[in-house]
């Protein structure tokens, strides 16, 4: 398997999470780099959303140590992981309906006073957050949806919406939970290269997907997780012929 990175932004050393019985994360090792973007891929199952739940605070390990920027955070609470630069996506888009794009880009931030007053215009705004709530907007090409409801968009822009709100934080290291779910061909490849122009300006992420064909062209390195337990780790090109892996998850896929 691959080395930890060296200068790991992240890194989990012997993670072990166990639901009653069921032992969802079996000492598992892991490093993000910064500007890198890596993977985590497996069967349902095979405890990827718990990794990203452990990460995040959501969960608190059994065992092992969870890194990030230098600093342990094992068991920092969820809103102060996030302050530190780590932001995430769900596999569940989780908008809220009856609020407008912008809107979502506004609240999501830290504000000094009333969230809700900061969307106003002229002297109440926070420039900063209109700032950033713009950058994101532009960056993911949501301009034209502004003003619109998120139960109004479509299933691939609603997605977009939730990384736009992610990176609205100015996260150090985004989690992104099954991105390109539901997404057609075009709307995966548009995003990959969103993704890259991301990696290129020192934002460090950590994936979690399905989609081979996405993967193998996106990711720096994978991680494979089987019933919890690490498998295999390393570059696309190693792992799209790693035994273990074709046996356990690729097996007959082309896609990759």
């Amino acid at each position: 398997m691959t080395a930890m990175p060296p200068k790991a932004i992240l890194r989990l050393d012997g993670v072990s999470k166990s639901f009653g019985g069921v032992r969802a994360l079996r000492d598992v090792s892991i490093g993000v780099a910064q500007d890198r973007i890596v993977g985590v891929i497996g069967p349902n199952g095979a405890g990827k959303t718990t990794l990203f739940n452990v990460i995040t605070g959501a969960h608190r390990p059994d065992a092992g140590d969870v890194t990030f920027a230098n600093r342990p955070i094992t068991r920092w609470p969820a809103y102060r992981i996030v302050r530190a630069g780590v932001a995430r996506t769900f596999q569940n888009i989780r908008l809220f309906g009856s609020m407008t794009v912008w809107e979502h880009l506004i609240v999501s931030q830290r504000h000094g006073g009333s969230p809700l007053r900061k969307m106003l215009p002229g002297r109440f705004a926070d420039r900063e957050a209109w700032g950033r709530a713009e950058d994101a907007l532009t960056f993911f090409g949501l301009e034209k949806y502004r003003t619109a409801l998120a139960r109004t968009l479509p299933y691939g822009i609603q997605r977009k919406v939730e990384m736009a709100r992610a990176l609205t934080a100015g996260p150090k290291l985004l989690l992104l939970d099954e991105p390109v779910a539901g997404m057609n061909r075009d709307e995966a490849d548009d995003l990959r290269a969103l993704l890259l122009r991301l990696s290129a300006r020192g934002l460090s992420i950590l994936l979690i997907e399905h989609d081979m064909a996405f993967v193998m062209n996106l990711c720096h390195e994978l991680y494979v997780l089987d019933f919890g337990a690490l498998i295999a780790a390393g570059p696309p090109s190693e792992i799209r012929t790693n035994p273990a892996v074709l046996d356990a998850y690729l097996g007959s896929e082309t896609a990759c």
